[in-house]
């Protein structure tokens, strides 16, 4: 067994986006889970952690890890300051992006239509997002200040967990349900139903 470790681990070495790959293959469907947990369900939905897992490893894990790169080449001073205007980059641009992309995707990955993905993005991005700008800026600027730089993909995702776990409450809310939200809060005791 301690060689397959160590195999592991050279091969995460050699292959650093491959740790962010294997972090959210994980933590995603478990935060679909824990999200399914405490929805109620007696008994999960392994599908939709599947779908959970698949657009954690093969989407977010490598966007990150290249806007982590991006960040470091833009942003290569070590230290607080550095580390705030990385966090408020990102804010402002791979954050959107992200979520845009996960209302999008995972709304076909459900077998969706593509309005029907439209109009999911467009009832639950604005909400999702202001709950984000209170999280991640802190989050990230922690992450740039203080983890190092092989690290920082993994440290993201074990954060991840709470989030994705709000990103799967999200994603159940039904789409006629959030147009009045839009503008206001989030409502984290509101109805959340099963596609």
């Amino acid at each position: 067994m301690p060689n397959v470790w160590s195999r592991v681990a050279a091969f995460t070495q050699k292959y650093p986006l491959s740790r962010g790959m294997i972090s959210y293959a994980c933590i995603w469907p478990l935060g679909s889970c824990v999200q399914q947990k405490i929805q109620g369900k007696e008994k999960l939905d392994f599908w939709r952690a599947f779908r959970f897992s698949l657009y954690g490893c093969c989407f977010v894990a490598p966007t990150l890890y290249t806007w982590m790169t991006i960040a470091g080449y833009l942003f290569p001073k070590p230290g607080l300051r550095s580390g705030i205007y990385k966090a408020l980059v990102e804010q402002v641009s791979y954050t959107p992006s992200a979520m845009i992309c996960f209302y999008f995707f995972m709304t076909l990955l459900e077998g969706g239509t593509i309005d029907e993905a439209c109009e999911e993005v467009k009832s639950k991005f604005l909400p999702t997002y202001k709950v984000g700008a209170c999280v991640w800026p802190v989050l990230q600027t922690f992450n740039f200040t203080v983890v190092p730089p092989h690290n920082r993909v993994p440290f993201v995702s074990l954060c991840s967990l709470c989030w994705t776990t709000f990103l799967a409450y999200m994603k159940q809310l039904e789409t006629q349900k959030m147009k009045p939200l839009i503008g206001t809060s989030v409502p984290l005791g509101g109805p959340i139903t099963a596609y």
